[in-house]
């Protein structure tokens, strides 16, 4: 029976406790088993059926040598990458679900846990319960991965989803979000585009080998969409969904997140509500897709477990799970080429056709004194030159 101390006893932590109380027969067929000795946290538990293993102090922790196993669940990247180096250092092996921190000192983490003989995995922290890190690190070894291009926060999902189909704007949708508990009180992490980011940032750092910056990401969230540009991608027979993507081509590596036309063809548009969903193509597989509950207490708890289990099976020594230390070098994503949809002013629709090759199909008649028009294929910096001193462009998306 392996020993697991639970590090912080919100959401994520009090799922994981529950996850190895209620799953034990289960777990116990696929490792030696698990016992949670330990759940740290600033605050106690009276009447909570796992209050005698609360503990304030986290040395009694570090000190226990029966302890092997460590989930880290509090969250941000201070007190949580001091308790974590710690535990590597000891030789525990730590799981988390904490994005911010694997996105910023993975690659570090990774390294100490190698040094001492244990093993740093991260599985919830990208997706989830989807198993996205573990895909990428195991099934698709003999696959060279050319893109990852998918929806990965469910909150943003789930406005953009309210805003189709129930006719809300973007404010009453994220009050909605908020009051079911699917956004936070401070939602700039979603909304503006910083948890995808990070997310895709250590999906690029895996396939890549080396550390990707998010602050170096071109990042665009939804804040600024409005019931027009939902109206729009409605007449075009699309929808609008918050895509983090990441492109493997020609020794480069581009990364973005922005809102972006989806096509009723592609399946990422199916996916609703809080849900979340990547196709990954690989040169030999094409195109797959993992699609699940990317957030959500049991789910993100599960996918820790999982971690945890791995790491049982494998006491002393390391799986390796993350890149070097070396930072990776983006690709300038102004070369990137893609297409646009673009709403301009009807006085400006000359000059804009005159500066942009558009298609034939243009969508009128959706907002007073304006058109939609979709560009050809071109690149990032190439659209925004042609743009950049027109008047009358109200505004665009990435298809």
């Amino acid at each position: 029976m392996a020993e697991v101390a639970v590090l912080g006893y919100g959401t994520v932590g009090s799922g994981v406790v529950e996850v190895i109380e209620n799953n034990r027969d289960v777990i116990s067929k696929r490792c030696e088993g698990l016992h949670v000795k330990y759940i740290l946290d600033l605050r106690d538990f009276p009447g909570d059926p796992y209050e005698d293993r609360v503990v304030h102090d986290f040395d009694s922790i570090i000190n226990d040598p029966e302890v092997k196993i460590v989930c880290e669940t509090m969250g941000g990247a201070t007190f949580a990458y001091n308790y974590t180096k710690a535990c590597l250092e000891a030789g525990k092996s730590v799981c988390t679900s904490n994005k911010e921190l694997v996105e910023k000192y993975g690659a570090e983490l990774s390294r100490i846990a190698a040094g001492h003989s244990c093993s740093y995995l991260f599985e919830a922290s990208v997706g989830g319960g989807i198993p996205l890190i573990r895909t990428i690190n195991e099934a698709l070894t003999a696959e060279k991965i050319e893109r990852i291009y998918g929806i990965l926060n469910g909150t943003t999902n789930y406005i953009l989803y309210r805003m189709e189909t129930a006719g809300l704007d973007f404010k009453a949708a994220l009050c909605e979000a908020q009051e079911f508990g699917y956004a936070e009180k401070d939602p700039t992490a979603d909304i503006e585009g910083h948890d995808p980011c990070r997310k895709i940032a250590i999906l690029a750092s895996l396939v890549t080998g080396k550390k990707v910056d998010y602050t170096k990401i071109l990042m665009e969230g939804i804040k600024d969409l409005s019931i027009k540009d939902i109206e729009y991608a409605k007449a075009a027979g699309m929808c609008i969904k918050l895509i983090a993507m990441s492109e493997f081509k020609n020794g480069g590596c581009y990364c973005m997140v922005s809102p972006r036309l989806i096509a009723a063809s592609n399946p990422l548009s199916i996916v609703k509500d809080v849900f979340n969903a990547v196709l990954i193509h690989s040169d030999m597989l094409d195109d797959s897709m993992y699609y699940g509950r990317g957030a959500g207490k049991l789910a993100t708890a599960s996918a820790v477990v999982g971690d945890a289990v791995e790491c049982a099976n494998n006491i002393g020594k390391t799986v390796f799970c993350g890149w070097s230390e070396e930072e990776a070098q983006l690709a300038d994503i102004d070369d990137l080429e893609q297409s646009y949809f673009v709403r301009v002013k009807d006085e400006a629709a000359g000059a804009f056709k005159a500066a942009v090759k558009t298609k034939d199909c243009v969508l009128e008649g959706i907002a007073e004194g304006e058109k939609g028009y979709f560009t050809e294929s071109m690149t990032e910096g190439g659209f925004k030159k042609a743009i950049a001193d027109l008047d009358g462009v109200i505004g665009y998306i990435r298809m």
